[in-house]
């Protein structure tokens, strides 16, 4: 049910946040954000000298009948934020309890409300789709019953691979702003290429990892036959402890190879799981890592 997306709890908590970029960017309509642009608005910031070209319903008269000079008037603009959040709708994040395609909606449904409520333009995407599909773009918090019953209609049955469904993305988006990729990274083709399509964006880029809690600590033993739910290709295994261990050892240098990589482009990246609670993801991690505030 999207309303199971967005619980009142958590929408209460989500009321107090703002996303923020580390980037200035200019949008095209005024929103509640403080820009760092001068621009026309309500508050004042500054005076300078007229050059050629300024508008000249800028100046003040005032001023110009008083010392003979031509002045303009300088304000702060507001400026609003354009969001976009791509989720990875592929088999393997139907995995887990509950599953990370319907932990990475939860995600997208908590970043999207604080977007809408703060007037932020909010696109969700899935890797999925074509390259002139963009998704809705949203816009205030009317807006937020659509957003959910979107979300709510995203399975994972996409078999787009990750560097395609970026690229994808980044073709149909050329706008300026913040980009949350939710996703799990497990694609044999790996993830470097599909990641440096995003160092190549005009974004505040974040990468959120998400895994299941059964893929970190597995509880498997004995003699199993492992099918990989994305091209049915399947292995015979005998599950001991020195296995699992090495499992282990495999995934950290994983986890820890994503992170070294997208902190050496610039990229924001975290490792979640789907037993995390979305409220501290979004209240802890990410206000560290300046998402939020």
């Amino acid at each position: 049910m999207p309303a199971d997306l967005l619980p009142p709890d958590l929408m209460a908590q989500l009321e107090r946040l703002e996303l923020v970029t580390r980037k200035v960017f200019r949008g095209r309509m005024k929103g509640e954000r403080r820009s760092k642009k001068q621009g026309q608005s309500v508050e004042f910031a500054d005076f300078r000298n007229y050059v050629p070209g300024d508008d000249l319903r800028s100046l003040d008269w005032n001023l110009y009948a008083r010392l003979d000079k031509l002045i303009v008037k300088l304000f702060l603009e507001e400026e609003d934020l354009h969001v976009y959040v791509l989720i990875d709708a592929s088999p393997s994040m139907g995995f887990g309890e509950p599953t990370k395609l319907e932990y990475a909606k939860q995600l997208a449904a908590a970043l999207g409300f604080v977007g809408l409520v703060r007037s932020d333009r909010v696109v969700i995407d899935t890797l999925g789709q074509a390259a002139g599909a963009k998704g809705p773009v949203l816009r205030g918090r009317k807006s937020v019953a659509r957003m959910l019953d979107h979300l709510a209609s995203i399975e994972p049955t996409e078999t787009t691979s990750l560097v395609d469904g970026v690229k994808k993305f980044c073709l149909r988006n050329r706008g300026r702003g913040v980009v949350v990729l939710i996703t799990d990274l497990l694609d044999k083709s790996g993830y470097d290429a599909a990641l440096r399509y995003l160092v190549g964006q005009r974004l505040d880029a974040y990468v959120i990892q998400v895994l299941s809690q059964e893929e970190i600590d597995p509880a498997m033993v004995g003699d199993l036959k492992l099918l990989d739910c994305e091209d049915d290709d399947f292995a015979e295994i005998t599950v001991s402890r020195p296995l699992l261990d090495r499992y282990k050892r495999t995934l950290d240098a994983f986890t820890a190879g994503a992170q070294e990589f997208c902190s050496k482009r610039g990229l924001n990246y975290l490792l979640a799981h789907n037993e995390l609670p979305v409220k501290t993801l979004l209240t802890n991690y990410m206000r560290r890592r300046g998402l939020v505030r």
